[in-house]
C-alpha cells in the first residue's frame, strides 16, 4: 500500500494525543579540514543497515536524532515507535548491530543530544510538549522541561545545546495549522527559565549552532528555508534574517547539522536526501542514497563521527528505518552530532 508523503510530526499532531498512548518529517583539504566540492555534485551514500520495521500499531516508522556516545555507540530514536517498542536503539555501526537503550508508554521522540553541562541524554517529545533526559544507559528518565512558554505549550522538535549547557528548541507551532507560528525557545541548563528567542517562523524543525556558537541555523520547515540567528552574549536574540531557499520542490527542510568548516547539513523531507551548503549560501553537494533504493520517503539528520569525516544518515519509509553512510565535506564536531 502506498502511504502519503504526509510530514510524520504533521500525523502525529494531527491525530493529537495519539494512539501511542498512540513529527522531524524528507577534493581539496585545507588547514581548517575542509574540502571544495563542485556545486551539484552529488555524493552518494551506501547502505548500512536496516534498524526497524514499520509498526503495525502506528502504520509507520520513523529514525530520527542520531547522536555519538562517548564509547562511540550511534543513538537513535524512533519517533513513530509504540509503547514497548525500543523508541531509543543504541547502534554499533561496525558491527551493524542494535540493541533497545529506553521504551515507555508515551514518548514521541523527535531528536536526541548529549548534554555538555551533565552529559545526560536529552529528548525532545513532540506530541506532549516535553523535555525528557536519561542516563547514558537509557536509565533513570527524568521531566526537565514541560509547560507553556509565554502563555502557549510547546512541540519541541530538535535541539541544540550551547557550551555551558543551556538549551536551544525548534518549537514547531502552527504546523498542522498552515500558520507560521513556530518558535526558538531557549531554556537555561537547570531548567528553570524559558525564553522566547524567535517567533513567527513557519515551523521551526532544524536547529544547530554554526561552528563557533557565535549563532543559529533554523530550517522551516513551511517555507523551505534556513534562517540565521545571531546571537548576543548573554544568549539573547542580536539579529535574524532569512540565509537561505531550499529549492526542494515537494521537499520539504527538516534537521539541520553543522560541520568543523561550517558547512550546512540540510535534511529533506519528502526525498532521501540531505543538501549542503556553505556558510555563504553556497550549494556544495547533495547527499543521494542509491536510486534503487525503494520505499524511502526522507532523510530527516545525520551525525558524523567527532573528527572524523564518516557521517551516517538516517533514512525513512515504507521500506523501513535505515541508517546510511557517507563521507562529510568536512570532519564532524558537536554540532554535527545530534539534535
Amino acid at each position: 500500500m502506498r502511504r502519503s508523503p504526509m510530514r510524520p510530526l504533521a500525523l502525529i499532531a494531527t491525530i493529537g494525543t495519539l494512539a501511542l498512548t498512540g513529527c522531524g518529517l524528507p577534493a581539496h583539504e585545507t588547514g581548517s579540514g575542509a574540502h571544495s566540492a563542485n556545486p551539484g555534485k552529488v555524493i552518494r551514500a551506501h547502505e548500512v543497515m536496516r534498524l526497524t520495521e514499520v509498526h503495525e500499531e502506528t502504520g509507520m516508522t520513523l529514525l530520527e536524532g542520531p547522536v555519538f556516545d562517548e564509547d562511540g555507540q550511534l543513538i537513535v530514536v524512533d519517533v513513530t515507535a509504540p509503547a514497548g517498542e525500543p523508541k531509543v536503539l543504541s547502534v554499533d555501526v561496525r558491527k551493524k548491530t542494535s540493541r533497545a537503550l529506553h521504551t515507555d508508554g508515551r514518548g514521541a521522540y523527535t531528536s536526541a543530544q548529549f548534554s555538555p553541562y551533565d552529559g545526560r541524554l536529552y529528548l525532545t517529545d513532540f506530541a506532549h510538549g516535553e523535555i525528557v533526559s536519561l542516563a547514558p544507559d537509557g536509565g533513570d528518565p527524568r521531566t526537565f522541561f514541560s509547560g507553556a512558554v509565554d502563555g502557549s505549550p510547546m512541540n519541541p522538535d530538535d535541539l541544540a545545546f550551547d557550551e555551558d549547557g543551556n538549551l536551544y528548541v525548534s518549537d514547531s507551532r502552527g504546523l498542522t495549522e498552515g500558520q507560521d507560528r513556530g518558535r526558538v525557545v531557549r531554556i537555561d541548563r537547570e531548567g528553570r527559565e524559558a525564553t522566547v528567542l524567535a517567533d513567527g517562523l513557519g515551523a521551526t524543525n532544524g536547529i544547530s549552532f554554526d561552528e563557533d556558537f557565535r549563532g543559529l541555523w533554523i530550517s522551516e520547515l513551511t517555507r523551505n528555508r534556513i534562517s540565521y540567528l545571531r546571537l548576543g552574549d548573554a544568549g539573547e536574540t542580536a539579529s535574524r534574517h532569512t540565509a537561505v531557499h531550499v529549492d526542494g520542490g515537494i521537499a520539504q527542510t527538516d534537521s539541520i547539522a553543522v560541520d568543523a568548516a561550517g558547512n550546512i547539513y540540510q535534511a529533506l523531507h519528502g526525498r532521501p536526501a540531505m543538501v549542503v551548503y556553505d556558510r555563504n549560501g553556497g550549494h556544495l553537494a547533495t547527499i543521494e542514497v542509491p536510486a534503487g533504493a525503494k520505499g524511502l520517503e526522507s532523510a530527516t539528520n545525520v551525525a558524523i563521527r567527532p573528527g572524523e569525516r564518516t557521517a551516517y544518515l538516517t533514512v525513512s519509509g515504507p521500506a523501513g528505518g535505515y541508517l546510511y553512510a557517507f563521507e562529510a565535506p568536512a570532519k564532524g564536531i558537536r554540532q554535527s552530532n545530534g539534535g
